[in-house]
């Protein structure tokens, strides 16, 4: 059974951007970090991010990759309300794969953000335990209103065939 249909593979390449409405703000640093558990005073105390050689308080790293917070994209069924490229494989469970970041500067509560995702690739695969697999990659970039990288996201999902009940 082929899991890359000819409707999946004319997507290859695709690109969509999420570009926030509005700055990035000192409040959504400052709850993400206590969401995330993180009480680092460069996300909060400004005279401390300034002995760090910062400007001022700048994101915990990860905060710009939640596109839920500033794509404006209606939730899902689930209530997931970030980018998903929507692709169903019948038959199939989604896993995420993994994520890799490569962060090119902290994001300032001044940051206007632009996420820009390509579906980048789709490959037919075998698990150990012999099953049809199909690992989709992403690579998002993220940028700021001045056109700086502030950071790249390449993910991974794996949609696995189930097995067939005898």
């Amino acid at each position: 059974m082929s899991l890359l249909t000819d409707e999946l593979r004319a997507r290859i390449g695709t690109e969509v951007s999420y570009t926030a409405p509005e700055e990035l703000g000192r409040a959504a640093i400052r709850y993400f970090a206590r969401a995330v558990g993180d009480d680092n005073p460069l996300y909060t105390d400004d005279a401390y991010a300034r002995e760090h050689g910062y400007p001022g308080v700048v994101a915990p790293p990860t905060l710009i990759c939640e596109t839920n917070q500033y794509a404006d994209v209606p939730p899902d069924p689930d209530g997931y309300a970030g980018h998903d490229w929507h692709i169903d494989i019948p038959g199939s469970r989604k896993v995420r794969g993994g994520n890799t970041y490569t962060f090119h500067r902290h994001v300032r509560p001044d940051d206007v953000i632009t996420a820009t995702w390509r579906l980048a690739d789709a490959t037919e695969r075998r698990t150990s335990g012999g099953q049809d697999m199909l690992v989709v990659s992403s690579v998002a970039t993220y940028t700021n209103q001045h056109g700086d990288l502030l950071c790249s996201n390449e993910e991974t999902i794996i949609y696995v065939a189930r097995k067939e009940e005898r």
